[in-house]
C-alpha cells in the first residue's frame, strides 16, 4: 500500500508535493511535481520548503511548475483510512480489574475510537 511520503527537510513530518534533483554538472538544481517513486538522488519537499528553495551561489534553480499543490487523496489512502476506522471501531469483551482494597472489582468497558467520518459537500 503506498503511503504520503514526508518532507525531505530535517524535522519537517509535512507531506510532500515537490521534488529536487541537483543537476551537479550545470550546476542547477530541477524542483518539479512530485515523483511517482521516492528516487535515492532526489528530494521531496513540503509546499513551505519547496517555495523558500534557494540555490547554492553560481548555482540555478529551474522550477518546472509555478505553484505546488498537495495531491488528493488517492485510494490507498482511502483503503488505510477505512482500515484504521475500522479496527478503532472493534469491540473487545470488558476487562475486570481486581480492586483489593475494596474486595470488588471494576469493568473497564470497551472504548470508542477517536475518528470520525466527515462528510464534505461534494
Amino acid at each position: 500500500m503506498r503511503s504520503v511520503r514526508q518532507c525531505s527537510r530535517t524535522a519537517c513530518g509535512r507531506a510532500a508535493v515537490a521534488t529536487l534533483t541537483y543537476v551537479y554538472a550545470d550546476s542547477t538544481a530541477v524542483l518539479g511535481p512530485l515523483a511517482q517513486q521516492a528516487e535515492p538522488h532526489s528530494y521531496d519537499l513540503c509546499i513551505e520548503h519547496a517555495e523558500r528553495l534557494t540555490a547554492p551561489r553560481g548555482w540555478e534553480v529551474v522550477r518546472l511548475t509555478p505553484e505546488f499543490t498537495p495531491a488528493p487523496p488517492s485510494r490507498d489512502d482511502l483503503l488505510a483510512l477505512a482500515d484504521a476506522v475500522r479496527e478503532a471501531g472493534r469491540r473487545t469483551e470488558p476487562e475486570t480489574v481486581p480492586v483489593p482494597t475494596l474486595g470488588a472489582a471494576l469493568v473497564d468497558g470497551p472504548r470508542r475510537g477517536h475518528l470520525r467520518v466527515l462528510r464534505g459537500d461534494g
